[in-house]
């Protein structure tokens, strides 16, 4: 269990398939429920994740593990398929 919230921060985070998903920034709470919402992550992979925004928060639920990385569901997949297939689709 993680004592302190600082601890996330300059976390990498990966997907539980190993791939590389960003590293941690800030970490979203919800003060109300004493809970952490999401981590925010300022440097993401644009090549697996296709925004423009300056940064993405992935929801806490998708967070498989923690230590000296931080593990997540991929739920990445489906997108970079769907981009393989329009790639296909345009050749």
């Amino acid at each position: 269990m993680i004592s302190e919230i600082s601890t996330f921060f300059g976390l990498r985070v990966y997907s539980d398939e190993g791939r590389y998903i960003g590293r941690v920034d800030d970490v979203v709470i919800d003060p109300e429920r004493r809970q952490i919402r999401g981590l925010a992550l300022g440097e993401f992979n644009r090549g697996l994740i296709d925004s423009h925004a300056p940064g993405i928060i992935i929801p806490y639920r998708l967070v498989k593990s923690v230590g000296d990385i931080v593990i997540v569901k991929d739920v990445f997949k489906l997108k970079k398929e769907k981009k393989e297939e329009a790639q296909v689709v345009e050749a």
